[in-house]
């Protein structure tokens, strides 16, 4: 039986992307259920590592530090990490921490898909 700490995660396999799309609060006590997702998805090194966070409402600290180390990962295969989707809740978080300067953040997956 699933922990409701769990984040569920739709992911695929698209060309040379990996897409996530994790659903729910990220929040500190379900970022290691979804850290554990990443680092799966991770293990084959894809190239490009896209997070569609359509369906993700709200995200604190902890949840960002799991897309920052998942992006720090993918930077040591030379792969990278795509956000789309975001809310404005979520997306105001990244643009307070700068990391919007960081992370290449698009609209939506289609254009993540391009990118």
């Amino acid at each position: 039986m699933a922990s409701t700490d769990d984040v569920p995660v739709e992911f695929e396999q698209q060309g040379d992307a990996v897409v996530l799309r994790p659903s729910g609060e990220i929040d500190l006590a379900r970022s290691p259920s979804l850290r554990t997702t990443i680092s799966r998805a991770q293990t084959d090194k894809p190239r490009r590592l896209i997070f569609d966070l359509t369906e993700v409402p709200y995200m604190d600290s902890s949840g960002v530090a799991t897309l920052v180390e998942a992006m720090q990962v993918a930077r040591r295969y030379h792969g990278s990490v795509i956000l789309c989707g975001l809310h404005e809740r979520v997306r105001s978080i990244f643009e307070i921490a700068r990391l919007d300067m960081v992370f290449k953040i698009v609209d939506s997956l289609d254009e993540a898909l391009l990118a």
